[in-house]
Parts: structure tokens; sequence; C-alpha cells
């Protein structure tokens, strides 16, 4: 998330009561979770195995849990015994969006376009933008500060917006929810289908491109990025900070896993999963994921084993 204004690195140590371990910056513009750091931001970690991501990102103040720690781009250090949870204290305190609650089922903040239709039962929050020529079906809730585009249909029961799906395990307390700051944006001529979810991201946004259609029942995770004129069939659900190119289409229960990227042009054939980045303009199937056709011939293969097996008995 972008400040609205600039914040000293002192100001910020005061309020966690955090050790400046002094670097390079001394003012942050913004605070991002490490998938979406910018020169400015303050990121966190909290785990040596992140340490040196972290500490290479673009991000120039970095919120951690030690003091002993190789620091070669000289950033601003701020010590921390507990930077999951001082991290979302800062959130929480500095975002720019409020997240309020909104008494009426179509909020006096919200702006509507021309010509576009809000069916009964649908909850639009603060701050929403919704744009002209679309139409939100009964049932739809719109969480605070979605943006959507012009053109847009969104079918019954769909949820823009929800929370990001991010714990942590913290002992005894149990499972720490990570306060969440982004938004979804929803662009021109997209169609979202009956009871599809669609999280805002943590600290940026979920963005579901131009012409993108979804299917029903389809789940969007926190942060992820979606191109133009894709298709998600039924039941595909995507994990949060996955980044989809232009042209791509998943058939209907393909699941793909977090962080990874999926290029243009590809195709997921129906139950299927992804568990790492595949390349554009290519065919998939299976899980994990190959080549469609390579997937074929293997499968074809197996299909003949119990008779070449009874041939080797017989020998």
């Amino acid at each position: 998330m972008q400040l609205l204004d600039a914040l000293s690195v002192y100001e910020i140590a005061d309020y966690l009561q955090a050790q400046v371990i002094k670097g390079k910056y001394e003012y942050v513009t913004g605070i991002n979770e490490i998938h979406k750091v910018r020169h400015g931001d303050l990121s966190f970690v909290d785990h040596p195995k992140y340490y040196e991501k972290a500490l290479n990102s673009a991000a120039t103040v970095v919120l951690i849990n030690t003091t002993k720690v190789a620091n070669p781009k000289q950033k601003t250090l701020l010590y921390s015994t507990a930077p999951f949870n001082d991290y979302n204290r800062l959130v929480r305190k500095f975002s720019p969006l409020e997240d309020t609650f909104m008494p009426t089922l179509c909020s006096k903040t919200a702006r509507i376009g021309e010509n576009t239709q809000i069916m009964a039962g649908a909850v639009v929050g603060e701050q929403v933008r919704i744009g002209k020529n679309c139409l939100i079906y009964p049932n739809v809730v719109i969480y605070n500060h979605t943006e959507i585009g012009d053109n847009v249909v969104i079918h019954a029961n769909s949820v823009i917006g929800a929370d990001a799906y991010y714990f942590q395990k913290q002992g005894e307390k149990g499972y720490v929810k990570m306060h969440t700051c982004g938004r979804v944006l929803i662009k021109n001529n997209v169609e979202i289908g009956a009871g599809c979810t669609i999280d805002k991201g943590v600290s940026g946004d979920t963005i579901i491109g131009e012409g993108t259609k979804l299917d029903n029942q389809v789940h969007i995770g926190h942060g992820v990025v979606i191109g133009k004129h894709c298709l998600l069939a039924a039941q595909v659900g995507v994990a949060g900070k996955t980044h989809i190119g232009n042209n791509v289409i998943l058939w209907g229960q393909v699941g793909v896993s977090k962080s990874l990227h999926i290029g243009d042009g590809a195709v997921v054939y129906a139950q299927s999963g992804v568990p790492k980045s595949i390349a554009g303009g290519k065919s998939y199937f299976g899980s994990p994921v190959q080549e469609a056709r390579a997937k074929m011939k293997e499968m074809a293969i197996i299909k003949h084993l119990p008779k070449i097996w009874n041939k080797l008995k017989r020998l």
C-alpha cells in the first residue's frame, strides 16, 4: 500500500518500540508484503529462510527479528521481536483505506456509472467505483474500495473483495491473521459467474484483466493478477500472488498453486494441478501438469502395462 505521507523510520520505531539499525534510508513511502515491494517501501521478514530475499528486495526498510545478518545494500533495518505482528500494527494504523461498517445496502460514498443496474439484495460498500453499463445480480457483495470498469456483469451470490487467506502460526495463540489492506480491480468487459469469490490483496491489488470471463464457483486468491481475455471454467481455484498472462484458458476444476506465473496463451485441461510456473503457448494436462501431448502418450503406455506384464510373466 502507498502511504498518503512519507513516514520517518524513527517515528515508526518509536510507535513499535523497535530498534533502528541505521542504513541509507530514513523515510518510508509505502508498506508492502515482500511480493509487492517497491523502492521506498517497508516490508518485514521473520524467518532465516527469507532473510536474504528480503534484504535483496526493492524494499528500502526491513522490519526484521535479528541484528546479525549481512546487509549488502545498506537497507535501514528495524529490529523487532515480532515483525509479523508489528507489520500488522503499522498497516492498521497507517492504511489510507478505511474498513468501515456500512449500514445500508448501497453506500452513499459509492459511485455508480450511467446505465448500471444493481439488483435487489446486492451490497455495495464504501468508496466502491462501478463504471457504465454494468449488471450486478441479486445478493452480490462488493466490499469497500473495489473498483469495477465498464460493461461488467457479476452474477448472483458472488463476493468481491473478501479478506486474504493469510495466517501465521504463533504457538498457543494459534493462527494470527494478516491484516488485509489491498483492493480488487475489475477491468472493462469482464463477466463473473454465480457464486465466485475474489479476495482482495494483502497490501496490493487483485486484478481481473479486460475481457476475462469467469464461470460459476471460481475462487481467486489474494493479490492474483489475471491478464486480458482469459477463460476460467467452473471450480477453478487460483492461490494467492499468482500471475496469469493474457488469453489463458483454465478448464474446469484446475487448481493453481501460489506465487507462480502462467504464460500468455497457455491452456490447462480440466482437473489438472499446476504446482509451478508454466510457459505460454502450450497445452497442459495432469497433476502435476505436463505438456498435454506427452501426458496423453504416457497414459496410453500405462494403459498397456497390464498386458505387457502378463507377457513378461509367461516368459
